[in-house]
């Protein structure tokens, strides 16, 4: 808990077991009135109101009403004590009020204090690279598609994307951070069923990431990376490993594909929520749907592309007008977007090198041969599905996943790698461990969990888009001992990049 949380619920828990003492002692009622005033105030204006704190805040309105109750008699009486009648208590009425009292109390301290543990405020790992972030969004259309799921006919394909690029630390001196995203409640809210509420806190921790700074001269023109998010998740899931790409020098472009991203709200103030779509009896139908949805995810891609293009020709924003090596472009993307990571791999050769962090192979991809470097980061959990004799398959595991994989990666024309992470669930690749390490990340540290991620993205990305050579692609690695390599499925065929 921050500081103001602290002096808020411990003088929750100090009102609580004053408030016996309270209807006798009117400057000690005072007192505490004021105190609680004062601590929520505080709380609420430096550190914000959250959810986690709720116990507290309903203990703190009872005490309130309770003392204010006690101000209204003393008034009534004139202001004299001598004035109101206290009736005398029996035993059972102390105890009873004093097992209520120690109740207040510990719901507040306990209460609050188990929420904040399960969800507390999180510092965002710092970036390992020598630049600092700028970002920028924009919602671009794509006036030759049709919008398949929208309600009005008619209606074309609109996404929303964000740029983040390199920055001179100077340059963002001064600028305050960008918040972590307030959308990543929605999307947590709907991968785990947790009330969004809970996350409102969110966008009050700070990024690295600042808005209206120059893009850094050190170089000429930077590498980009797309990256696509997972179904019913947002373009911010990663933060983590987009702040790592870009202080590395990368361009970053985040793609939020409107009804299987969670709730995308655009600048003139409508929104696009998840669409779940139909139930499917059979996995073939479901299969085939994925195929689909896939294929309108790898034109987004594709549109993205185009768009860059434009923009280093001509950049409306000022910022990225020739300075974008689409010669060196890199896709990643989690589950959903690491299945169309894949896809766009298989549909557009201006991608030079693809990560599907857990992704399916839905479409072409599983047909033809992919001609760039691939890497595939499968969960130590979902691994155990492939054991024929498991008790039950990960939910993310699906009947035509296995003979998919195999068929990517040994006819793969380039080079391929594949790695398990021990420890990890599907939803690790993300940054859930940093906003719930006790719930999201038990057999490590929650740092320990994003390093992992962000480190073999960099190193993949480094070896493929700027030639250099990555120890940490050779095989096991003595600083993260939960990943290892598959044999089988990781093999070097392009001589010119090792």
């Amino acid at each position: 808990m921050k500081l103001f949380e602290w002096i808020f619920v411990i003088v929750t828990i100090a009102g609580a077991l004053a408030l016996p003492l309270c209807p006798k002692r009117q400057k000690l009622a005072i007192g505490m009135l004021s105190a609680l005033i004062v601590s929520l105030l505080l709380h609420a204006i430096i550190d914000s109101v959250r959810m986690m704190l709720l116990p507290s805040y309903l203990v703190a309105l009872l005490l309130f009403m309770l003392l204010i109750n006690q101000m209204v008699k003393w008034i009534r009486s004139g202001g004299s004590l001598t004035a109101v009648t206290y009736k005398k208590k029996s035993k059972a009425r102390i105890l009873l009020r004093s097992v209520f009292i120690l109740i207040l109390a510990a719901f507040s301290g306990v209460g609050s204090g188990l929420l904040t543990m399960y969800f507390p405020t999180f510092k965002i790992p710092e970036p390992t690279g020598q630049f600092a972030i700028g970002t920028f969004s924009q919602r671009i259309v794509d006036e030759s598609r049709e919008e398949t799921f929208s309600p009005e006919a008619g209606d074309k394909r609109e996404l929303m994307i964000n740029v983040w690029y390199p920055v001179e630390p100077e340059a963002a001196k001064g600028i305050k951070p960008e918040p972590y995203p307030a959308e990543l409640g929605e999307a947590i809210s709907l991968v785990f069923g947790i009330p969004s509420q809970v996350f409102s806190y969110l966008d009050t921790i700070p990024t690295h990431v600042v808005k209206g700074a120059a893009m850094s001269s050190a170089s000429s023109s930077y590498p980009v990376v797309l990256f696509s998010p997972g179904v019913r998740s947002a373009r911010f899931q990663s933060m983590t490993a987009v702040e790592e790409l870009v202080s590395h020098g990368y361009i970053v472009v985040g793609i939020d594909h409107p009804y299987t991203s969670a709730r995308i709200t655009f600048p003139d103030g409508h929104a696009v929520s998840y669409d779940a779509g139909p139930k499917f009896a059979r996995s073939e139908e479901l299969y085939q749907y994925n195929v689909e949805g896939i294929g309108i995810r790898a034109a987004d891609v594709r549109f993205v592309l185009d768009t860059l293009e434009q923009w280093n020709a001509n950049d409306p924003h000022q910022v990225l007008e020739g300075r974008l090596d689409l010669s060196h472009t890199g896709i990643m993307g989690h589950s959903y977007g690491g299945a169309t990571t894949a896809e766009a791999l298989a549909q557009d050769e201006r991608l030079q090198a693809g990560l599907s962090l857990e992704g399916g192979f839905w479409g072409s991809v599983s047909k033809t041969s992919l001609k760039q470097p691939f890497m595939y980061i499968m969960s130590g959990e979902t691994a155990k599905s492939f054991d024929p004799k498991a008790a039950s398959k990960d939910k993310v595991f699906y009947p035509e996943f296995e003979p998919d994989l195999r068929h990517v990666m040994t006819n793969s024309l380039n080079d391929t790698y594949y790695l398990t992470v021990n420890g990890f669930f599907h939803q690790s690749f993300t940054d859930i461990a940093l906003i719930s390490p006790r719930l999201f990340a038990k057999n490590m540290s929650a740092e320990h969990n994003i390093d992992i991620t962000r480190s073999y993205a960099l190193a993949f990305f480094d070896h493929y888009l700027k030639g250099e050579a990555q120890p940490l692609l050779k095989g096991s690695s003595a600083k993260f001992p939960e990943v290892s390599y598959d044999n089988e499925y990781t093999k070097s065929r392009n001589k010119q990049t090792e």
